[in-house]
């Protein structure tokens, strides 16, 4: 990934590998897509996301006050922290405002490097690496069980400085993280070697608001191979030891730094998530 072209480094498989996509199951990330109303989907997809619907209606509200959440935590680190550089595991389908844009709007200077394993993703990474030629992008294929590929990869270590502060988002990917997977030990590897000063930026799954319905919707998920590990808070709290949270702590998603929104009214029982943002000393 050394050839940049407009600010973006260019990923080592350019032959987009569309022929590796799966189209006959469902996927997290194209489910996603759907229901934030996408057009990156396959029918399996569409089929699971109303499935899950029908099991929680306020699912929509819930995907779109996560993606919501994203975008001002990235813009609070990039105007309010002054972060310049952010690694972004688990990006999911390009849908924009992507962090790099949003990052990119407060200083056209920032750097983003983004980190998937689905194929998809890379087939439709363009998205993702539109840089201002003041910054840069760059996509890294790769598992986020798997800290040390991603840390080891050219593009991260062509991409970011690790002699300034990095800001680490891992947004809505963790419930998919199960006990054996030690999610925790992947954030903390994640975090290891990045300077202080650094964030780390998470929306965490949860069933504490909505346990019926939330549940319902993970049953879904599991029977199409899709396990989930929903957190409590006492859970999300040990992602952030160590680390100085950042006002107002750990809340559902719709409840962090609400200003700006428009306004609408979301019920605590409609968001099965929770969000932080945290400095590492």
């Amino acid at each position: 990934m050394d050839d940049v072209t407009g600010g973006a480094a260019v990923p080592e498989d350019s032959a987009r590998p569309i022929g590796r996509i799966d189209t006959s199951t469902a996927h997290a990330a194209r489910i996603y897509d759907y229901i934030l109303g996408g057009k990156d989907y396959y029918p399996a997809d569409q089929e699971a996301g109303d499935a899950m619907c029908r099991e929680w209606p306020a699912l929509p509200i819930h995907m779109r006050a996560n993606r919501d959440w994203m975008n001002r935590a990235v813009r609070w680190l990039a105007q309010e922290a002054g972060v310049r550089q952010f690694l972004d595991i688990g990006t999911g389908i390009p849908t924009s405002p992507n962090i790099h844009e949003i990052a990119q709007s407060a200083a056209p200077a920032s750097r983003v490097v983004y980190v998937d394993n689905d194929p998809l993703v890379l087939a439709l990474s363009q998205g993702l690496l539109n840089s201002t030629p003041e910054g840069r992008t760059a996509y890294v294929e790769a598992d986020m069980r798997d800290p040390q590929a991603i840390l080891g990869s050219a593009a991260f270590r062509d991409t970011l400085d690790l002699g300034e502060p990095v800001a680490l988002t891992v947004v809505a990917i963790v419930h998919f993280l199960l006990d054996e997977h030690d999610a925790v030990g992947i954030v903390r590897r994640l975090l290891e070697p990045l300077p202080s000063g650094s964030h780390l930026a998470m929306s965490i799954g949860t069933a504490e608001f909505a346990p019926e319905e939330v549940g319902r919707v993970a049953r879904e998920y599991a029977a199409r191979d899709m396990p989930m590990r929903l957190r409590t808070f006492a859970e999300a709290e040990e992602f952030f030891e160590g680390l100085e949270l950042v006002a107002p702590g750990i809340v559902q998603v719709h409840k962090w730094h609400p200003e700006g929104t428009d306004g609408e009214v979301i019920r605590d029982e409609d968001i099965a998530m929770y969000g932080a943002v945290a400095r590492k000393p």
